[in-house]
């Protein structure tokens, strides 16, 4: 006998997560747009609504302060996160950032030490992702992930992501004639990604899965001290000047065929 009985949509969520992440609902977009410009760290994963003073006093009148379920968002961000679990498949763009020979350097100075560098790492990467229109997915250890979307680059989500890195390797001191404070490496990655809402509360979160993820992770590891590997599609949908740019073809962790990409510097 057949059942007939009708089959829960899955995502019913979608329209509403596309219209955030593309940008056709304005809302999330508009929101962020100010709120990055009010002074205060750490901020709101989502809308960058900023947690410490100055700006704490206004986010409370404006009932987005940190949500006690889960520190990385305010409230309004994080009801929307609980209420609308899904999101949507859609083209951008993502930054991986990994701290070189993380390993030795612990060994060679105090976990404090070790502590504060990492500390110093993560609030430079968090205030240059949010410079350049990007959100901070994640600090994993030595790590951090941006995700750059089109609600919040204008569809240039490719270029932001590219000059993104550039800041950060130059934040990280690899312009420095003396060398960087902290030697990184960034891999950068365009193409379509789930994002949306995962988890249940309090552990709900924003946050990509896909394959252009996986690789992007990849990148970043297999970047030197000072180098970023991007994408052709990245540097394609960038507009970058590839002309003088080295090449290479990258074994990548699980991935069946070579990877080409392109390697970047600070300046």
């Amino acid at each position: 006998m057949v059942n007939r009985e009708p089959v829960e949509d899955a995502n019913p969520n979608e329209d509403m997560w596309r219209g955030l992440l593309e940008g056709t609902d304005p809302r999330y977009a508009k929101a962020r747009a100010w709120l990055k410009h009010v002074p205060g760290s750490p901020r709101c994963k989502m809308c960058a609504a900023p947690f410490g003073q100055p700006g704490h006093v206004l986010m409370h009148f404006l009932g987005r302060d940190r949500w006690s379920k889960n520190p990385e968002y305010c409230g309004a961000c994080f009801r929307v996160l609980e209420a609308h679990h899904g999101g949507a498949e859609l083209e951008a763009s993502f930054l991986f950032a990994d701290v070189r020979g993380s390993t030795a350097l612990a060994e060679q100075i105090s976990p404090t030490e070790f502590r504060r560098q990492l500390h110093r790492f993560y609030d430079v990467a968090a205030r240059i992702l949010v410079e350049y229109d990007g959100i901070v997915d994640k600090f994993v250890g030595d790590e951090v992930v941006g995700m750059f979307i089109p609600a919040l680059t204008g569809g240039a989500h490719a270029k932001r992501a590219v000059a993104a890195a550039r800041a950060l390797l130059i934040g990280t001191g690899h312009a420095d004639p003396a060398g960087p404070w902290l030697p990184i490496g960034i891999g950068v990655g365009t193409g379509v990604a789930f994002i949306g809402s995962l988890g249940e509360p309090p552990v709900t979160t924003l946050t990509a899965l896909g394959d252009i993820v996986n690789t992007s992770a990849r990148l970043a590891s297999a970047a030197g001290a000072g180098e970023i590997l991007l994408t052709h599609p990245t540097a394609t949908s960038s507009e970058l000047d590839v002309s003088g740019l080295e090449r290479r073809e990258l074994a990548l962790k699980g991935k069946a065929e070579t990877t080409s990409v392109f390697v970047l510097g600070a300046v």
